[in-house]
C-alpha cells in the first residue's frame, strides 16, 4: 500500500526566517539586539536589567527567545550570565531578510 505524503510547502530558509521574525516581534528584543550588535564585547544580563529598567524574569524571557532563535549566545560565568550577538546567525538573518525583500 502506498502512502501519500504532503508536499513540503516551506523551505528551510523560510522556516528559519519565521523563527527569527518571531524573536524580533517585541521592541525590547529589538533594542537588545541593536545594543549587542554594536558591541565588540559581551554584556552581562544584570547590566541590561539596570539599563532597561525591567525585571530580571522579564529580561530573562526575552533573552531566552533571542537565544532560541540563535541570534544571541550566552555564557555562564557564575554567578553571572553574559550575552553577545551570534555574529554568524545575525549575518544569516540579514541575508534572509535581504532575499525576502529582494534587496
Amino acid at each position: 500500500m502506498e502512502v501519500k505524503t504532503k508536499k513540503k510547502r516551506y523551505d528551510d530558509d523560510l522556516l528559519e526566517l519565521t523563527n527569527i521574525s518571531k524573536a524580533l516581534s517585541h521592541p525590547l528584543r529589538l533594542y537588545i539586539l541593536k545594543r549587542l550588535s554594536k558591541m565588540n564585547a559581551c554584556c552581562y544580563s544584570g547590566d541590561l536589567v539596570d539599563e532597561l529598567g525591567v525585571g530580571r524574569s522579564t529580561l530573562s524571557q526575552h533573552l531566552k527567545e533571542l537565544k532560541y532563535a540563535g541570534l544571541i549566545q550566552g555564557e555562564i560565568e557564575a554567578p553571572y550570565i553574559k550575552y553577545c550577538i551570534n555574529r554568524e546567525n545575525w549575518a544569516l538573518a540579514q541575508k534572509l531578510y535581504k532575499e525576502l525583500f529582494n534587496l
